[in-house]
């Protein structure tokens, strides 16, 4: 689908569902010289982002990620899972 067509969707990507694809875990640090950490984030910060438009507010290092569970609790433990 083209970018623009996007705008507004939360799109899956159904293929990804798939064993041997490397889509990440929450709470996985990537393999990067700066390490950053997938997880889950609020609505609010998701909002925050689109008005100011910088993708890097979304960004989060392991000493990011550590704080803001201290702060806001595990986001992802409402789903239920393992």
């Amino acid at each position: 689908m083209r970018k623009s067509l996007r705008r507004g969707h939360v799109l899956i990507d159904w293929s990804q569902n798939h064993s041997a694809k490397t889509t990440v875990a929450v709470y996985s640090v990537r393999a990067r010289p700066t390490p950053t950490v997938s997880t889950p984030v609020t609505a609010t910060e998701v909002q925050r982002c689109a008005a100011k438009n910088d993708p890097h507010l979304l960004r989060f290092e392991t000493t990011d990620v550590l704080r803001r569970i201290e702060k806001h609790g595990d986001l992802f433990a409402p789903l239920g899972l393992p």
